[in-house]
Parts: C-alpha cells; structure tokens; sequence
C-alpha cells in the first residue's frame, strides 16, 4: 500500500514530506516506547506514536522507518518537523487514537512488524 493511501484511510494531514506519498508501505508498528520501536520494528515500517518529540524523528532514522504518523491529533514542534525534513522522514497525524489507527491500518493489510532478529524482550 502506498503512504498516500495510508494517509486516506486515517484521514491523515500531512505535516511534512509530500514528496514521500508514493512511498511503500507493508508493515507497521504503533508504540510509545521508543526502545520497542528500535526491538520490533522492521526496516521501511510506519510508526504510529503518541509522542512528538525528536526522540521519535531519531529513532526512526536509526531503525530506518519509512515514516511516522502521529495519533490524537498531536502536532510536532518545528524543530521536530525540521529535523524530519533535514532526515527524508514524512510526518503526518491523525485524530485516531493509536489503538483506532492500528486497527484500520491492519484491517486494511498493513501487516504488523515481526520482532527484529537478535531481539531482546517479548511482545
């Protein structure tokens, strides 16, 4: 599925990366917890977060994450935003809660991400 389809069925705003709309998207992970992110999240997966913070545009970077949607309509400072722009990292939000945008994303065939190879902790 492609980012942009992804951003319909949210009915998503997209923050910055319009460019990246045509984007892949196969599997995706919604946490707060940013060291779960890094443990289960697959490379080019979607995060779907409540946090804001340029802890989550990092994280992504270094998990290689195609893109994050923030959830509850949360909007990232512009340095968050500046960041992302200076990494290649789309940013979008949605009013869903995490549990609702997981949910649709999944009904609609984004797969959820196996836990890494190596990991530590359980799901």
């Amino acid at each position: 599925m492609k980012l942009e389809e992804v951003r319909r069925f949210l009915a998503a705003e997209v923050i910055c990366g319009e460019d990246f709309m045509q984007c892949d998207i196969f599997t995706a992970c919604g946490a707060d917890l940013m060291s779960d992110v890094l443990a289960f999240s697959k490379d080019g997966a979607l995060l779907l977060t409540g946090l804001n913070n340029a802890q989550v545009i990092r994280t992504a970077d270094v998990g290689g994450l195609s893109a994050i949607i923030f959830v509850r309509g949360k909007n990232p400072v512009n340095e968050v935003v500046e960041l992302a722009l200076e990494l290649g990292i789309p940013l979008l939000k949605t009013e869903h809660t995490l549990y609702e945008a997981c949910g649709i994303l999944y009904s609609n065939g984004v797969k959820a991400c196996p836990p890494r190879v190596n990991s530590v902790g359980t799901c």
